[in-house]
């Protein structure tokens, strides 16, 4: 037991430094606990221990201390359509001057779910989630392009969602 925690211990260390750019450094068996939860997010910490060589304890500590790094998240995903949204769009939008203010107050938006700053025909990407057609209406058209900078957007309204996963692993 003392040989295990020692070893959990040095294995946090190790897991706790940052890397040269800033960000968290990963060791194989943080990234092996990312790929088991994306797998199944409610997988039980003794299920995950045993999968990567931990303890339950360990693995608790090591699950939270990545969620406090901002290294991943732990959410239900829902179906939009079955929680009253019934309208989704991805819309990108061009800037004139600083866009990062402009994604700044984009990512303030409640209905914004996903911005992304991009290179090529646009220089914004968002993901809106909207009640009904009006909604999105109102919240591209006196909202999102009432912002500062935002010189213009082209909106692309999903017909229908075929894929959409997060299991894309840690390589």
């Amino acid at each position: 037991m003392h040989s295990e925690l020692v070893a959990s211990r040095s294995a946090d260390q190790r897991d706790s430094r940052e890397s040269r750019n800033g960000k968290p450094h990963l060791d194989a068996v943080s990234l092996a606990i990312i790929e088991q939860l994306q797998e199944d997010g409610r997988r039980p910490y003794a299920a995950i221990g045993k999968a990567v060589g931990l303890s339950e304890a360990a693995v608790r500590q090591r699950v939270q201390k990545l969620l406090d790094q901002g290294v991943m998240q732990i959410v239900a995903v829902t179906d939009p359509l079955t929680v009253g949204f019934r309208r989704q769009a991805m819309v990108g939008i061009n800037v004139e001057g600083d866009v990062e203010a402009v994604a700044e107050a984009l990512s303030d938006m409640p209905e914004v779910e996903y911005v992304v700053m991009t290179a090529g025909s646009f220089d914004i990407l968002a993901e809106i989630v909207c009640e009904d057609d009006d909604h999105l209406l109102d919240v591209i058209n006196k909202r999102m392009r009432a912002l500062p900078g935002v010189r213009s957007t082209e909106s692309f309204v999903y017909l229908r969602l075929k894929k959409q996963t997060y299991m894309w692993g840690t390589r």
